[in-house]
């Protein structure tokens, strides 16, 4: 099957089978997609299921229409709707963006992946998705669905990452000029959808008769992946302390970093052997349990102590005693406040 012909037979199941998302112009429909959203929903889903995403592109699109909507918006009230997404330098580099584009572009987003690259926290592939979505560019479009479909389709038996460079060729050679914004989803849908990491429906893939896996039998054997080195596991404490007044002491995190520019618990650094913290404030305090997260690099196993402090007792230099709003904490600080709330330190905590 030729190039033009693939593209074509992907497009016309597309055009049927296209995902409903509430960032998407469908197939057909008399408008183009708005950059706004587009480079808002790539931001959201980098590193992040569409699942995931979902609820919180709908709040944000809610509160900050526009992207002078969101250049206004204090970093405070961005980062707490971001908690619990992860990732968290993606929402600070989404506040650099916004502004640049409020500020120097007078609002309107540049139209080619070489100008979207220069962009505050866009990299190539957040540049060529919006380029090809949104303003319809010839751009290849390269996410972990499309390696997958490249590499079943054609049989690519070096694994990743080496075989990336052979991937991202491959795709190059099937991107149309027409319709390329839409055959940049159909690809990414048809990976999502069909093309999947296990059990693959190859009997109802429009790709199916080309495809060398599905011919050789080895589709869900592809990509091949060099196998991952353990991640390693560090311990912490956090102190969930709360002020008779229902005051938290908390800390906001360092803006470069893990959690950066978020809000957590005091307690000190993260290790592989289990750190001495002392507590950052005289209080009655009891240990409730432990809390496990796992993050990019590795798994953290947090010590919670919990427990109260009188109404005059003093905030150390970098802490501050704050009113709590449970939904604005990164989930691994989520999880110890969960954990206190409910333990007889705190007593009834209330969100």
């Amino acid at each position: 099957m030729r190039d033009g012909d693939l593209s074509e037979a992907l497009l016309a199941w597309y055009d049927k089978h296209a995902r409903t998302l509430p960032w998407r112009v469908p197939p057909g429909a008399d408008e183009r997609a708005d950059p706004y959203r587009v480079w808002l929903s790539e931001v959201m889903l980098q590193q992040t299921t569409v699942a995931a995403v979902k609820g919180y592109f709908i709040t944000f699109t809610s509160l900050w229409p526009r992207v002078e909507a969101l250049a206004a918006a204090r970093d405070e009230d961005v980062m707490a709707r971001w908690a619990g997404l992860g990732y968290y330098a993606r929402a600070r580099n989404l506040l650099k963006c916004a502004r640049v584009v409020a500020d120097e572009f007078g609002g309107v987003f540049p139209d080619s992946a070489e100008a979207l690259q220069k962009l505050p926290g866009i990299g190539p592939y957040t540049a060529a998705a919006v380029a090809a979505i949104a303003f319809d560019r010839p751009e290849v479009v390269v996410d972990g669905n499309v390696e997958r479909v490249m590499a079943r389709l054609h049989g690519v038996q070096t694994p990743l990452p080496a075989a990336k460079p052979e991937l991202v060729a491959l795709a190059a050679k099937h991107t149309p000029n027409t319709r390329p914004g839409d055959y940049a989803q159909a690809v990414m849908d048809l990976g999502a959808t069909l093309c999947t990491p296990r059990s693959p429906a190859c009997g109802i893939c429009p790709w199916r008769a080309p495809c060398v896996a599905s011919a050789e039998g080895i589709a869900a054997e592809l990509p091949r992946k060099i196998p991952k080195k353990p991640k390693p596991i560090r311990h912490g404490t956090a102190y969930v302390i709360r002020r008779d007044d229902g005051a938290f002491l908390l800390e906001r995190r360092p803006d470069k970093g893990l959690l950066g520019g978020m809000l957590g618990w005091p307690g000190g650094h993260w290790a592989e052997q289990a750190p001495s913290a002392a507590p950052p404030v005289t209080a009655a305090l009891e240990e409730v349990g432990e809390v496990r997260h796992t993050f990019t690099h590795f798994h953290l196993i947090l010590s919670i102590q919990a427990g109260e402090a009188t109404a005059i007792t003093e905030a150390p230099d970098g802490l501050d005693w704050l009113r709590l709003s449970p939904a604005a904490l990164p989930t691994v600080m989520r999880k110890a406040y969960d954990l206190a709330a409910t333990s007889p330190a705190l007593g009834a905590a209330k969100d």
